[in-house]
């Protein structure tokens, strides 16, 4: 029935001209008076109806006449001939106003004709025989068009299977029409009261109790929080600014010789639950790649992958308790502000390859001698990333960084960031200025969605500026998850690996076994127990620092 409608309205405009121009002549003959005698009236009623035939047949004659005398003298002189476009009329510019008037009657109609010279001459008077030419050649082109479409009209067993349907599902209609009418109704609602147009916030809050149970600790049991604030505004609505703000009570367990194993992902420093703005980025996706800036608080899995799926969820309030066992400890090499990009360079199918490349500086912001965007701490990383179908992704990690005097290695720019390794792995320095580079290599196979195994290793390559200075770490690691274990949102997470050491500086070892199951309670609450078990924390020898069992209950509220 649209589609008649359409074609209705679609020729409107033609059929009232012609309309027009055929009631012009009939309107030429009186109506009998009203006060003439009802009976003559009807008596000469015959005789009148053959005389207005017999005049509009002379008439409608002798405008034929005229239009023939017309269009043959035109042919003779000024023909107009039928164009296919408006471009050929010489004298017809796109700032004309009638300009979409007359394109859409030449390409859409194609019943408008010019002189031989190539004009249109718009601004001239329009003779009647003109225009009854013209509506003519309109009039046939209509004609051809609703031959050519009458296939596609509405028939009257269409229309009546419309009624009947109409009549039978009356009442499913009036019910969808209320609830369109509310809908509406709560949707100008929002649109009053909304925060903003370009912005939405996303919040995360941790509850944790979490203890050491080894037999030589002297922490206590803690209860912490941790709670983050994401405003995420959008100018293109593919781009994404974040202002994220932050405030906690956390502090890492007191573990042997100050390692930093123990760190948990809800550990950020102490801020007495003062808020602080502890990430000010910006992404930005131009084809099938990212650009990200960091302003603050940048990290590289910011915009990396880090092929740990599930174990790295990239706040720390769904994922692995600890930050080791969270992603490879290669990704906390320095952090801060500045760029990173992600470039899609080819591949279809089952072979989708692409580079990652990033700056990051941790104290780009101070101006002092010895520091800023270039000569202060900072860390370059580049890694190639190969996705084989959507079971497997491979990943080479290079990261060159420098980093002043007694500044940690796995530091992650020291801001709102935990810790990773051992002490003797951070301060390999000794105080002094040192040059690191580190490789790693990151896998992950999921081969079915309830099970993903994935894993990575880590070496690095110190170089200090002072003597005797240099050293090797070392790191690796690898879990196995469960995804909706036991229940739809569920997660079974085990994860095993040595935490950064020094190699050669003697002593065993420091391994990390994690264990942890998150209950999904609702769509915005979960519950995490786990356990933590550290051997040889620090990385001396087994006799002189006992074994940790670090144990956490984490509550995450998302909203």
């Amino acid at each position: 029935m649209s589609h008649l409608l359409w074609k209705t309205l679609l020729f409107s405009p033609v059929l009232l001209g012609t309309t027009m121009f055929v009631s012009a002549s009939a309107m030429a003959t009186e109506l009998p008076s009203s006060s003439e005698n009802i009976k003559t009236a009807a008596a000469s009623t015959a005789t009148a109806n053959q005389q207005l035939v017999a005049q509009a047949k002379t008439e409608q004659n002798n405008v034929l006449e005229q239009v023939n005398k017309y269009s043959s003298e035109a042919n003779s002189q000024n023909s107009l001939s039928q164009v296919t476009s408006v471009s050929q009329f010489s004298d017809v510019q796109p700032t004309d106003w009638a300009f979409q008037a007359l394109q859409s009657l030449v390409e859409r109609y194609g019943c408008i004709a010019g002189y031989p010279s190539g004009v249109y001459r718009g601004n001239r008077a329009l003779t009647r025989y003109e225009f009854a030419a013209g509506l003519n050649a309109c009039l046939d082109r209509v004609n051809e068009l609703i031959a050519t479409a009458t296939a596609d009209l509405v028939t009257k067993q269409d229309l009546a299977t419309l009624q009947r349907l109409q009549e039978e599902f009356s009442a499913e209609l009036a019910t969808l029409r209320g609830r369109v009418d509310s809908l509406e109704a709560r949707t100008a609602e929002l649109e009053a009261n909304q925060f903003s147009t370009t912005t939405k916030l996303v919040g995360e809050a941790i509850f944790a109790v979490t203890d050491n149970f080894g037999s030589d600790d002297e922490n206590n049991t803690v209860f912490q929080n941790r709670v983050r604030i994401n405003f995420q505004s959008s100018f293109t609505g593919k781009d994404t600014l974040n202002t994220r703000i932050a405030a906690g009570n956390a502090n890492a367990l007191t573990l042997p010789d100050g390692t930093f194993e123990g760190t948990q992902t809800f550990n950020i420093p102490n801020t007495g639950n003062s808020a602080i703005i502890d990430w000010l980025s910006y992404y930005y996706p131009i084809g099938n790649s990212q650009i990200f800036i960091a302003a603050t608080g940048g990290i590289h899995s910011d915009y990396t992958p880090t092929v740990n799926p599930y174990f790295e969820d990239y706040d720390g309030g769904n994922g692995a308790l600890s930050t080791f066992a969270s992603e490879s400890p290669i990704y906390r090499i320095g952090g801060g502000a500045g760029i990173g990009v992600n470039l899609a360079f080819g591949g279809s199918g089952t072979f989708k390859p692409s580079l990652t490349l990033g700056y990051l500086a941790s104290e780009a912001n101070n101006p002092a001698r010895g520091s800023g965007l270039v000569e202060g701490n900072y860390a370059a990383l580049g890694q190639l990333n190969l996705n084989v179908g959507d079971r497997i992704s491979l990943a080479a990690t290079y990261v060159h960084g420098y980093h002043g005097g007694n500044s940690l290695l796995f530091d992650a720019g020291a801001v709102g960031s935990a810790v990773v390794g051992t002490s003797r792995a951070n301060f390999v320095g000794g105080g002094n200025p040192y040059a690191s580079n580190s490789y790693g290599i990151e896998a992950a196979f999921r081969p079915s969605d309830k099970l993903s195994i994935s894993g990575f290793v880590l070496y690095s390559d110190i170089t200090g500026f002072g003597a005797d200075d240099d050293g090797e770490v070392w790191s690796y690691g690898a879990g196995v998850a469960l995804p909706d274990f036991g229940k739809k949102g569920n997660l079974l997470g085990i994860f095993a690996g040595a935490q950064p050491y020094l190699g050669g500086a003697g002593g065993d070892r420091p391994y990390h076994v994690e264990g942890f199951y998150r209950y999904r309670v609702s769509d915005n609450i979960s519950i995490t127990p786990g356990l933590i078990w550290l051997t040889n924390p620090g990385g001396q020898d087994n006799d002189d620092n006992e074994d940790a069992f670090i144990g956490t209950l984490r509550t995450t509220f998302n909203f």
